[in-house]
């Protein structure tokens, strides 16, 4: 039951979502082509349900000439960034594109955030149990410390989150996402 009251919710959202945000894309997708040569979009492998891969999308926030699968900018001040996708990765409005993931049926609004394929060979059966449901957009390791806390409590989070999953949760921590 949890998982259609989760996907109508994450369905609905993402819609709506879309519809007020649109405009707002169209501007970002413009400043990434003005002020940086490559596409604005940027896609990228990850794993997600069951191990099964899928392409997420995101703005694009780095030079083209950086490693897509090597690890992410934990400040504003890497090199690797962009003028603009500095910006928009400190206001995560770059994370806006994987509303089509969520329309996809990819990823849904709450959930572990999705893995690199890399991560995923190298986990646990234990660790990878977090795979057991769509990756999110946002997710209680996200609201409950984000880059503050260690990967391995990160795994921890998402590994409760898999045990204690519902609707009143995933709407908590919807609400605890937009006041961070």
């Amino acid at each position: 039951m949890h998982s259609l009251l989760s996907r109508i919710l994450s369905t609905t959202v993402a819609l709506t979502a879309l519809a007020i945000f649109s405009p707002l894309m169209i501007v970002i997708a413009i400043a990434i082509r003005m002020t940086s040569p490559g596409p604005a979009i940027f896609r990228q492998e990850r794993v997600g349900l069951k191990g099964r891969r899928f392409t997420m999308y995101k703005f694009r926030t780095m030079r083209t000439d950086t490693d897509p699968y090597g690890f992410s900018p934990t400040d504003g001040s890497d090199p690797r960034l962009t003028r603009v996708g500095r910006w928009i990765r400190e206001t995560s409005l770059d994370e806006l594109p994987q509303l089509f993931n969520v329309l996809k049926g990819d990823m849904a609004l709450v959930g572990p955030r999705p893995l690199l394929g890399w991560q995923y060979e190298q986990w646990t059966p234990q660790q990878r149990r977090r795979c057991d449901v769509l990756p999110g957009l946002t997710g209680w390791a996200q609201i409950r410390g984000r880059g503050d806390v260690s990967h391995e409590d990160k795994i921890e989070l998402d590994l409760w989150y898999v045990d204690h999953r519902s609707v009143l949760l995933d709407l908590r921590i919807l609400f605890g996402t937009f006041l961070h």
